[in-house]
């Protein structure tokens, strides 16, 4: 992808503007190409004002701290946007907790059952609360629906709007939040709990999902929704009968590989960078498996990772190993 001059075509932030930024940096899986330009806004005054004066052909897309994303090879075009220090404070007030889009879900969770309040549920989430809110994760049995009460954006044209949980219409790993705009801010109305045993319970999750998952390789998180999820928020007909991994390893595909990309041989639900991994690698690899599942068991996963930008002109071979 050719980088452009930013000071030709793009408004002057407070922030960083950064022309032809490699993404392999700032994602988990350590692949993709450049982002045309990457912008860390100073604020939400300075990101406001940049949306606003932005060409509205140039597209924008927000990127968290690239925990559940695949960035192809060929990079971004456009503006990307991402979030850092002055999007990351979490307060308490009253019953409720306000965090930053760009906090940490382990640091929320914490900082919550702290204070008595109950988000455990966010404390083995890898990721940031925007990119939480926007794909409606949950674990144990709870959907961030059960707990959000509104969230703050900036819209593509740059204004200011507060949207209930309600307006993003929240359903299995997925909201309708415009393309373009930015959360800036969640508010969650948790139940209460004592901090002693919010913590044990977070104990808990943490060592369960470390003797379950490779949280020690370069992953994204699951790579695919379980089949089943039909519902918004884990109510009782949310039915998870089927799991992904399991249909996964059902269909021989655990421990399988293409190039620098595998599937998990510790839990078969993992795409995981093993070293020299390109985009296409760890996509091809998961097209595979997708395939492999249809024709053993007739069954569409689908991608809870999210795939951006423009693949790169080379690519490798179909045969997983």
């Amino acid at each position: 992808m050719t980088n452009r001059d930013p000071s030709a075509t793009l408004p002057t932030p407070r922030g960083r503007l950064t022309a032809g930024k490699p993404l392999s940096d700032l994602t988990w899986l350590r692949v993709g190409g450049p982002a045309e330009w990457l912008f860390q806004p100073a604020d939400e005054a300075d990101l406001a004002a940049f949306l606003a004066a932005l060409p509205a052909e140039v597209p924008v897309f927000p990127m968290g701290v690239g925990s559940n994303l695949i960035v192809r090879d060929g990079g971004l075009r456009g503006v990307t946007v991402r979030l850092g220090r002055g999007f990351n404070a979490v307060r308490v007030e009253g019953e409720r907790v306000v965090a930053g889009a760009a906090a940490l879900d382990a640091q929320v969770a914490r900082r919550a059952a702290e204070a008595g309040l109950d988000l455990t549920f966010l404390r083995t989430i890898p990721g940031a609360i925007g990119g939480v809110v926007r794909m409606n994760a949950g674990c144990y049995g709870t959907y961030t629906a059960d707990r959000l009460e509104s969230v703050r954006a900036v819209t593509r044209a740059g204004a200011a709007v507060t949207l209930s949980a309600a307006d993003l219409r929240l359903a299995y790993r997925h909201s309708e939040l415009p393309a373009g705009w930015v959360i800036v801010e969640a508010t969650f109305r948790p139940p209460a709990g004592a901090p002693e045993a919010l913590a044990a319970r977070m104990a808990d999750q943490l060592a369960k999902r470390d003797a379950t998952q490779p949280t020690k390789e370069r992953t994204a998180g699951s790579t695919f929704r379980n089949p089943s999820g039909q519902s918004s928020t884990g109510a009782p007909d949310d039915s998870h009968e089927l799991k992904a991994w399991k249909v996964i390893e059902d269909a021989g595909m655990r421990g399988a590989r293409l190039g620098g990309a595998q599937m998990s041989p510790m839990h078969a639900n993992f795409l995981v960078n093993t070293g020299g991994a390109t985009a296409a690698d760890l996509e091809g690899l998961g097209e595979l498996v997708r395939k492999r599942v249809y024709e053993t068991q007739g069954l569409q996963l689908q991608w809870e990772i999210m795939r951006v930008g423009e693949t790169a002109p080379e690519s490798r071979g179909e045969q997983a190993t």
